[in-house]
């Protein structure tokens, strides 16, 4: 642990972090209401309104297992300090601002995972990582998407058993109803994990200035604050983006829509409860992917799925590189 900084310098980290949270909730509202929106179950208004609000009440349903893998879990404990966060944060954010003006859907989770381990590597060198939970982190980048693929693609195919003999204007009026519900799902699943990423850096740069006790600790009011502020940005969500995860991959109607929320609000409650950081972005787009590929294969516009990898697969290193620049920078001001 670090010795002491002045309060000033805490709280200013703090703001900063809740800035991560806000531009979190503002660059990935997109995964909570592309579906809904491009259904036209729900106008663009509206459906950040309903994103919003279980973004928020996310507090009340998951425990903060997330948080611990942030704060503890990625970078050595002992080496977590107010530059470290710093450059975690600086990192994340450029990051998400970068691929938020571009209408790339990049993932926030990665990015802030990313910058916190090159922070911790300009500290301590390759030794500065947690290698299990680098991995378990890492490894979510090509299994939450996967799952939720496969997930989507077997809910279309039952939907469609199930609905065989009803005609088409039955089964979307009820699926536009069920939507409603998948999509309240997915933005809880969404509030659970992501904002629990920034209670996470919060939590462990107070734990470094031994404000916490001897204990690490998600303190109540770092996990209200982190949710709301993750509201607050789904509220004013990104309509950019919404469009390339709504309309871009591939076409959708409500029972699409439904068994694609569906399929990424399992995914995201499974990894939250095991304290998995994953990305929302990554989670969605492979359940999106999944429901155009159980109609047919040539249903998905695959070089739009294939730019959304790129951005990917480039996300942790780019962040990477912010963050131990930020690190190297961060030693000069205080």
């Amino acid at each position: 642990m670090e010795v002491a900084v002045a309060l000033p310098v805490i709280w200013a980290l703090v703001l900063v972090a809740l800035v991560f949270d806000f531009l979190n909730g503002l660059h990935d509202a997109a995964n909570s209401i592309a579906t809904v929106v491009s259904t036209r179950v729900l106008s663009p208004k509206y459906a950040v309104v309903w994103a919003a609000f279980f973004n928020t009440v996310a507090l009340l349903v998951f425990a903060p297992h997330v948080a611990a893998t942030i704060g503890t879990g990625i970078v050595t404990p002992a080496l977590m300090d107010s530059h470290v966060v710093f450059g975690a944060l600086a990192g994340a954010i450029l990051w998400n601002i970068v691929t938020w003006a571009l209408g790339i859907p990049s993932s926030s989770s990665h990015a802030l995972i990313g910058g916190l381990a090159g922070a911790g590597i300009a500290k301590g060198g390759g030794d500065a990582l947690v290698a299990s939970g680098f991995i378990k982190a890492g490894s979510a980048i090509v299994l939450s998407p996967l799952v939720g693929l496969i997930l989507a693609m077997l809910l279309t195919l039952a939907v469609s058993w199930a609905c065989r003999r009803s005609t088409p204007f039955a089964v979307d009026r009820r699926f536009r109803v069920l939507q409603f519900f998948s999509a309240a799902m997915y933005s809880l699943g969404h509030g659970g994990n992501d904002a629990q990423k920034t209670m996470g850096i919060i939590a462990v740069l107070l734990f470094s200035q031994g404000l916490l006790g001897s204990e690490f600790h998600v303190p109540v009011w770092v996990a209200v604050v982190c949710q709301l502020a993750m509201g607050l940005g789904t509220l004013l969500g990104g309509w950019r983006i919404v469009k390339t995860m709504g309309s871009k991959i591939t076409d959708l109607k409500p029972v699409q829509g439904f068994c694609a929320e569906t399929g990424g609000a399992i995914t995201l409650f499974t990894a939250t409860w095991a304290g998995v950081p994953v990305s929302t972005t990554h989670t969605i787009t492979g359940a999106i992917v999944g429901v155009g590929a159980a109609r047919k294969l040539s249903a998905v516009r695959w070089n739009i799925a294939a730019n959304i990898v790129v951005a990917w697969v480039i996300t942790i290193p780019a962040a990477a590189s912010v963050g131990a620049g930020a690190w190297w920078l961060s030693r000069f001001l205080w």
